[in-house]
């Protein structure tokens, strides 16, 4: 199944000319999950060539405005088009006195918006997988998300199978599925004589605005991707304590000790630029670091097909973007 990272907005407080307002589109399959809609959001899935699509679910860090702000314009064109199925809103406490206050700006909608307020554990199931929340440490209230999938199955070794007497066909499927199966001559063949070991599933995790803290950091364990927010640099490490965000170095040393296969920082302050960011980084998490652009992308396969690959926008003329271009490692 497809997993896809989809930055729409990689700026922090304030929009620059190059970056948006909070918000990562997750997709995974034919599921649609918007985490934080920062002002403008629906304008960036348009120029990032996803278009105005049915969303799934929209999950909020927090209630500063610079991840909420998008939200009344995109309800509003939802409606305009006729949506008619609800739409999950999932955030920390003090959302659902949020949707009251907006309520006179957004108006009448055709579709129920169901508000749920989390402080942790599961908000959303999905086919094989669960978006689960955990609490972070800011200035305001504020979770973060991390999609959980199962382990799968291990990979069925055909030549087992029929060593065992299991003709092609079904069986094998049942086999394939965890399910035992009981032959014509009354042997009973178990999932685990066919099976290899079981392959684990992915994990990523997004955090919002936060400091370093040890629940992000179980959240991460052993993460495919993690998301963390690099706000300031190191010299502004003074500031960063001050306002509870991260700086990219904190950030880099979370993810090395969790474990974390690729580390992506975005929520970029105006201070902060994106080599610097990065360079801090890589001296203390020794596998992939990459600060995402608007619009860039990463594809998560499945572990045994490899790790992340970030894939950089590249501009309606075919080039990078501005700042943009290959990264090592990753194959572009």
């Amino acid at each position: 199944m497809d997993l896809f990272l989809t930055f729409l907005g990689t700026a922090a407080s304030v929009p620059t000319a190059a970056r948006g307002l909070s918000a990562t589109l997750l997709t995974r399959g034919g599921d649609r999950i918007l985490v934080d809609c920062g002002e403008g959001t629906q304008r960036q899935l348009l120029r990032s060539r996803q278009g105005l699509i049915d969303l799934d679910v929209v999950l909020l860090t927090h209630l500063h405005g610079d991840h909420y702000l998008g939200l009344p314009g995109l309800l509003k064109t939802f409606a305009l088009r006729g949506r008619g199925r609800p739409l999950p809103l999932v955030g920390p406490k003090g959302l659902s006195r949020l949707m009251r206050t907006l309520e006179p700006v957004i108006g009448r909608l055709s579709f129920p918006v169901e508000v749920v307020e989390s402080d942790g554990g599961a908000v959303c199931e999905l086919e094989g997988a669960a978006i689960e929340a955990f609490p972070t440490r800011h200035s305001v209230v504020s979770i973060g998300y991390s999609l959980v999938e199962e382990d799968r199955p291990g990979s069925f070794d055909v030549a087992a199978a029929q060593r065992l007497g299991v003709p092609s066909g079904p069986l094998f499927g049942r086999l394939q599925r965890g399910v035992e199966v009981l032959l014509d001559d009354g042997t009973t063949v178990r999932p685990e004589q066919v099976l290899g070991d079981a392959r684990r599933g992915r994990r990523v995790v997004m955090t919002g605005d936060t400091g370093p803290c040890q629940t992000t950091l179980d959240a991460a364990w052993g993460a495919t991707v993690l998301v963390h927010e690099a706000t300031f640099s190191e010299e502004d490490r003074d500031r960063a304590r001050e306002t509870d965000h991260s700086t990219a170095a904190e950030a880099a040393a979370l993810a090395e000790e969790a474990g974390v296969t690729l580390l992506a920082l975005t929520h970029l302050g105006a201070r902060a630029m994106p080599r610097e960011i990065r360079r801090e980084a890589e001296e203390v998490f020794r596998r992939t670091v990459v600060v995402p652009r608007d619009f860039d992308r990463i594809e998560v396969p499945n572990p045994e097909r490899g790790a992340p690959v970030v894939h950089r926008w590249r501009g309606p003329e075919g080039r990078a973007a501005e700042g943009g271009g290959t990264l090592p490692g990753h194959g572009l």
